[in-house]
Formats: structure tokens, sequence, C-alpha cells
């Protein structure tokens, strides 16, 4: 939230936070979205995310006026996305879309493999990578033979919330390697769910952890906000 709020303040984006308690009620949380539905000087609400356990959070985002929703995530929004006639995109996917488009990387009949399959980043990663002409495939934590999957992968997006799962032996040679994971290890370090010291030197490109994928989530959010002010 420090980085988003930074953010806005160097683009000259005006922010409002709204920190509320962990007791706040499922009435006091849509109340407010409702408020901010209906203010014309606010043109982007974000709930960040997760919520506390006793508030529901798809009951939260659909409440979202599509049009303010930033991070894509209202119902009417990621329909949009599914038929490629979209307003906004999700920011993480979106970014690391922009990533491989600034590289050069041509997606078009590559073998992708996205490692998660949350509705935040990764089914829209595979259907963002389906609209630029990928082969896709979406794994999880039911999937057999991981291993075989991911050795196949030109294009692998890892976004399954685990420390250093992906190695380098998991990983074609010269593949191109999206660590979305952000998890805190017991000496209080970052680590992506690639590990980056046994990946770094098969794969052709790689993200870092922390600088890569992450910087460009914001400035996608930004992005949106932009949008969202001239719809």
């Amino acid at each position: 939230m420090r980085n988003k709020k930074r953010a806005c303040e160097e683009l000259g984006i005006l922010s409002e936070e709204y920190s509320l308690s962990a007791s706040t009620t499922q009435e006091e949380l849509m109340s407010l979205i409702e408020t901010l539905n209906q203010k014309e000087d606010i043109h982007g609400i974000l709930v960040q995310l997760p919520l506390p356990s006793h508030l529901d959070e798809e009951s939260v985002i659909n409440a979202i006026n599509p049009k303010k929703d930033v991070d894509a995530f209202h119902p009417f929004n990621v329909g949009k996305i599914m038929i490629g006639n979209y307003d906004f995109l999700p920011c993480t996917p979106a970014g690391i879309m922009e990533l491989i488009a600034e590289a050069n990387i041509d997606i078009t009949g590559k073998e992708c493999v996205v490692v998660g399959r949350s509705n935040i980043v990764g089914k829209p990663m595979g259907m963002l990578l389906l609209h630029q002409n990928g082969t896709v495939t979406i794994t999880h934590s039911k999937t057999r033979n991981l291993y075989e999957i991911t050795k196949k992968a030109d294009i692998l997006v890892v976004a399954i919330g685990r420390a250093n799962m992906i190695t380098g032996d998991m990983i074609k040679p010269g593949a191109v390697v999206i660590d979305v994971g952000m998890n805190r290890l017991a000496d209080k370090k970052l680590a992506g769910d690639v590990d980056f010291e046994s990946a770094k030197d098969v794969a052709g490109y790689i993200t870092p952890v922390p600088g890569g994928v992450g910087p460009m989530t914001i400035a996608t959010l930004m992005k949106n906000v932009v949008k969202a002010a001239t719809l």
C-alpha cells in the first residue's frame, strides 16, 4: 500500500486511504464502498486483499462499480477479459505482459505454463497469454508430473505462493521465467516462488524478487486509474 500511495503522489493522482479495524462488519465495509461509488472525484476503488475471514470477499468485490474496479476483479470486468474486449486488466498479469513485450519476446505458438490458478493472477494470466496466441497450460496443487510440464515451458509464470518451489532442473534451458511469488523466509528475507540461484543459469530471462513483477503491478494499477478517469 505504501508503494501504491507513493506512485500516486509521483503521478499527481489523489489517493485516499481507509484503514479499517479487523473487526469491521460487512455492512460497514459495503457502506463505505457505496459511498465511494457515488463520489464523482473518485475514479478508482481498490480493496486490499485478503480480507479478514468474517468478511465475504466476493460480495465486497461485486459491490464495486465496474467502472471504478481498477483491480479488474469484478465479474463484469472478468467476463470482458475472457472475450478480449476489456476496459481494465488485472494489474499483475498485465504488468507481466508488458515485461514480455518490452523484452521483444513473441508469445505466438510458444508453450506457456502458469503455475497457480488464483483469480488474481493464475487464471487471468493464462487468458492473456492465450489472447497473444500462446499455447497455455495452467497447473496447480493437484497437478500430476509438474516437473514434466514446467520443463516444456518456453514461458513459465509462477504464482503458487511457496518459496523456492520451482528449481533450475524444472526449467527448460533458455525459457522465460516470471516469478510472481513474494514469500518471507525465517531469516526475514524475501524469496520468490522460483529458486533464483539454481534457475538463473538455466533461464534465458528471469525476473528477480523483489524488484521484478512488483513494480510492474503498481505501474499497471496507475494506468488503470488514469483510464478509469476517462470512462
